[in-house]
Parts: structure tokens; sequence; C-alpha cells
């Protein structure tokens, strides 16, 4: 039997601040950032997508 669980990310803009909702399966999670803890959150994202592209291109044999 195999379980697939649904993720989701949704993302607000409130009056002084980004709305970030997670929905992964039945449970959501809410983080509210001011602007410079969402551009803080975008530069890390960015090095980790960064990361990840690099590291996908490495072959260990």
């Amino acid at each position: 039997m195999i379980h697939e669980i649904e993720r989701k990310i949704e993302l607000e803009i409130e009056r002084n601040r980004i709305r970030v909702t997670i929905f992964h399966g039945e449970d959501e999670q809410v983080i509210k950032l001011n602007l410079e803890e969402a551009r803080e959150l975008r530069k890390d994202l960015d090095k980790a997508l960064e990361d990840y592209s690099q590291r996908k291109q490495i072959r260990i044999d």
C-alpha cells in the first residue's frame, strides 16, 4: 500500500509581512516573516538550491 503525502507551499503578502503556509498531508504550518527575514530566506534557499545542483553533477565512482 503506497501513501502519497501531498506537499504544497503558498506565499501571501500581508500588510507588513510575508505569510508562508506549508501544507504536508493533512497538516499545515504557517510562518510569518518580515521583509528582512524573507530576504534572508531567499538568499539561503538560493544557496541551498545551487549547492544541490552542484552536488547532483558530481559523480561518485
